[in-house]
């Protein structure tokens, strides 16, 4: 593993910060507030070849891995704009497509995935599974050659937007061990069989999040992705990138935090001197500093294990996880340096909260990711 990034990943890192630049925090908060999308900066971002920069080249893609994705999504967040869909359409979705998919699957839907004109979401979690995946209660049932899917997701990001939903479905049991059979189901939407509630959050970010009602949606054949009864091997695929993905928001939203407090600090003078003069103000900011940097040091790790090959989950768990603690540490610290400025609309920090804070329980809370580590790194006694 090189610890320093190659020319041509700075290269990447330059190039979109260069293009997010033309569109401002303010910009993007005022859109997410009004209810609207961010198209223009995603469009942006698909054009100059970075939202599939991790998918195949014979797809459209970029032919390069997990590690160039997380980039583009730091700078995206390092600059204020945060694109969540980033991390499920080409990491989660797209990973899996262009792991286990048919030729067919492939070309029909990785084109589109890596130019970021096709989006797609992931449904796995459900109101009574929560991080239990072989709770899942929807079932995906034989029809012939086609699939019944019925049941219901929560919390689908983005899924107003997305062409089709990647869905984890049980199809079976597993009478040695008790539990559920998982496999995938690509679903092409919209479909009059399946409808969507938004679930009203206090996040601010253009993609929603929603309750999905699938009333016996019907997939055809080709819509089974990989084996059937397989899915869970195969969504492990998709998780670790997930993970990855989500700590490089997290590093970014630290790094926008960071950059904002550390200017206020220079700009605000009380009793004639800059007040990040004091130490009582200087330590916490380069505390919350070298933690993000410790944060983007593992995910990076993380990344370069998954695309090398390597058994890449402790490392993605520990990233998301340290990355989401410094991220929000960062911002409380850069809001305090502010004073009564941190809250107003005005200096755009606390706007960033509710983005920061959800990435400390999704895609995996940090009490999962401690029982992960408890059990496979320390090989203390399951838990759970």
């Amino acid at each position: 593993m090189q610890l320093l990034e190659s020319a041509e990943q700075r290269e990447i890192r330059a190039a979109v910060r260069s293009i997010v630049a033309s569109y401002s925090h303010d910009w993007y908060v005022k859109r997410a507030r009004d209810g609207l999308k961010v198209g223009e900066l995603w469009e942006a971002i698909g054009e100059s070849g970075f939202i599939g920069v991790n998918l195949p080249e014979e797809y459209g893609g970029g032919g390069m891995g997990i590690q160039e994705l997380s980039i583009v999504a730091e700078e995206l967040a390092a600059a204020g704009s945060p694109l969540l869909m980033l991390i499920v359409s080409p990491a989660i979705c797209g990973t899996v497509i262009a792991r286990f998919g048919t030729d067919e699957q492939k070309e029909r839907w990785l084109p589109g995935l890596a130019t970021g004109k096709t989006k797609m979401a992931f449904a796995i979690t459900e109101p009574d599974a929560g991080s239990n995946s072989h709770n899942i209660a929807t079932t995906g049932r034989r029809d012939g050659d086609d699939w019944i899917l019925t049941g219901t997701k929560y919390y689908c990001s983005g899924a107003d937007e997305a062409d089709a939903l990647l869905v984890v479905a049980r199809t079976g049991i597993d009478e040695a061990t008790g539990r559920a059979r998982l496999s995938l189901f690509i679903v092409e939407t919209p479909n009059a069989h399946l409808q969507m509630t938004v679930i009203p959050v206090e996040v601010t970010a253009p993609e929603k999040q929603f309750t999905l009602f699938f009333d016996d949606v019907r997939v055809p054949s080709t819509g089974l992705l990989g084996e059937a009864d397989d899915g869970l091997r195969q969504i492990f695929f998709g998780l670790n990138p997930e993970r990855i993905m989500s700590a490089a928001v997290s590093n970014g939203i630290g790094r926008f935090a960071l950059d904002r407090g550390a200017r206020y600090g220079k700009e605000r003078q009380v009793w004639g001197a800059p007040i990040g003069t004091h130490q009582g103000l200087a330590h916490p900011l380069a505390e919350s500093y070298v933690h993000v940097e410790l944060a983007r040091l593992m995910t990076s790790k993380a990344a370069w294990m998954y695309d090398t090959g390597l058994d890449a989950g402790e490392a993605s768990n520990m990233a998301k996880f340290a990355a989401a603690d410094a991220a929000i540490e960062a911002l409380d610290r850069a809001i305090q340096i502010h004073g009564g400025n941190g809250m107003s609309t005005e200096y755009g920090l606390a706007d960033a909260w509710g983005f920061a804070r959800v990435l400390k329980i999704a895609p995996v809370s940090r009490e999962m990711v401690l029982n992960y580590v408890s059990q496979h790194s320390l090989g203390l006694p399951r838990s759970y």
